[in-house]
């Protein structure tokens, strides 16, 4: 990763997670780490670059916080993140950088520019350049160079894995190779962030991302896209060393690992296990499994190294729906799961999705009757959105789907897609009637009152959020 002006360049470059409503952080303060951001400030610090974050969700911060940011520390490039729904955040931070100082290089790196790169610069003239995939080399690479190149953007061309445009022409280079080792990456520059405020219910909270990549091909999902199809690890000792630095430094106690699948390779997870047991760490965490990747002694495993909760995408109640969408499981596999989960003491949380292409009402009862014969500590139901990178995105696009390209729409709680022939036209009431269908079951309701664990206090929280904007929706 070592560049050729490494050494000679020394910029200022401001990282900025734009303004966002959102519902959780709004209700109960919980927003998570930046690390995409704190991963492109490490390699930056190294070259000796001056770097600083603004993490405006955490911060509180509005757009004349984040414009008085840009104008204190005057930086010469401006690097941009953003999900989907929050893209148009985003677009409001170039215009205010550009409106600063012209001269301001405004870069932009997410899964949603990744795919959409072309548009992106001509949805917002105030953007330079999209960096697309993996950005840790490419921002290194691109903020290493651009000094040397000024304005003749003709020069970028040499750089993979971007999109720009010169005058009215958009260049797109090839795509930069994915990192093959991942502990060559340093870790994300948590010194750069405001740590104290990542917490919920007054444990400091941290996110790890442990591995990359997903060998499975979910309609619904842009990460086998983003990352490629070749799952890329970490090892278990640099894991432990990230951890044992959010123990030590920030007095991190509850962790999220944000994998795709913790499980995929067990000996690797169980190894990570061992190691986070040997040193007595004593960090309470959650994990993500595929229902076909995990089995009774795994997850006693993970119990006993401080896992209280598992995620599982079930998606459906009905294979044919399954099928449909890829998903590369069976019913049968879930509710196995699910009740193995149980039987180790932990938390199972589910996810479903309602409105995929094929769904009916008679489907969609199926997968609320399914959610609760499994009976998971938790659910969450989730409209069906084909977010750009994915085929379902393609599927709706060439079948004339898409009800919007309103990114702002595309939250997981608003129907952006029709499907033609579907009987259940208002997936807004079947998702409120999921939720207090699952929710408020006598059942669960009195678990509720016999277990006080962290995760379920949060997951209520979750829920009544879910409840009050679906309300909202009418």
């Amino acid at each position: 990763m070592k560049g050729p002006f490494a050494a000679k360049l020394k910029m200022k470059i401001l990282l900025i997670h734009p303004p966002s409503k959102f519902l959780l952080k709004e209700k109960l303060g919980i927003i998570a780490i930046p690390l995409g951001l704190a991963y492109l400030a490490s390699p930056l610090e190294k070259d000796g670059h001056t770097v600083k974050i603004v993490d405006s969700p955490s911060l509180g911060y509005e757009f004349d916080d984040v414009k008085e940011e840009i104008k204190k520390f005057a930086p010469e490039v401006v690097g941009i993140t953003a999900t989907t729904s929050n893209i148009y955040n985003a677009y409001n931070v170039a215009q205010l950088a550009k409106g600063i100082d012209p001269r301001i290089k405004v870069i932009i790196g997410g899964p949603h520019v990744t795919f959409t790169a072309k548009q992106t610069l001509t949805e917002c003239p105030f953007i330079d350049i999209v960096v697309r995939g993996e950005g840790e080399v490419t921002f290194r690479d691109l903020v290493n160079k651009l000094q040397f190149f000024g304005e003749d953007f003709s020069l970028l061309k040499q750089i993979k894995g971007i999109t720009f445009k010169i005058k009215d022409t958009i260049i797109e280079t090839e795509d930069r190779p994915f990192i093959k080792n991942l502990d060559e990456i340093p870790f994300p520059a948590y010194h750069l962030l405001p740590m104290e405020r990542y917490k919920v219910r007054n444990k400091r909270f941290g996110n790890i991302i442990t591995s990359r990549g997903c060998p499975f091909s979910c309609i619904f999902c842009s990460s086998s896209q983003l990352f490629g199809k070749i799952w890329r690890a970490r090892s278990p000792e640099n894991v432990i060393k990230e951890i044992k630095l959010l123990k030590e430094k920030y007095n991190v106690t509850e962790i999220e690992f944000l994998d795709d699948t913790f499980t995929l390779n067990r000996k690797r997870a169980e190894k990570i296990c061992d190691l986070l047991i040997k040193e007595k760490l004593k960090i309470s965490w959650a994990c993500s499994s595929r229902v076909d990747t995990i089995d009774k002694g795994l997850i006693e495993k993970l119990k006993m190294a401080g896992c209280h909760t598992i995620y599982v995408g079930v998606e459906s109640g009905s294979q044919e729906i399954l099928n449909i969408i890829n998903k590369g499981i069976t019913l049968s596999q879930a509710e196995k799961t699910i009740n193995l989960i149980k039987k180790v003491k932990l938390n199972s949380f589910a996810s479903f999705i309602i409105g995929i292409p094929g769904e009916t009402a008679k489907t969609i009862k199926n997968t609320i009757n399914f959610a609760k014969k499994l009976s998971p500590s938790f659910v969450q139901f989730t409209i069906c959105t084909p977010y750009p990178g994915t085929k379902l995105f393609e599927m709706a696009k060439e079948k004339g789907w898409l009800l919007t390209k309103d990114w702002s729409k595309y939250t997981i709680l608003d129907q952006v897609m029709k499907l033609p022939g579907q009987v259940a036209t208002n997936l807004n009431k079947w998702l409120l009637r999921a939720y207090l269908s699952f929710y408020l079951r006598p059942k669960f309701l009195i678990e509720q009152i016999k277990r006080k664990s962290f995760f379920l206090f949060l997951f209520r929280k979750i829920s009544e959020t879910v409840f009050e904007y679906l309300g909202a929706k009418g």
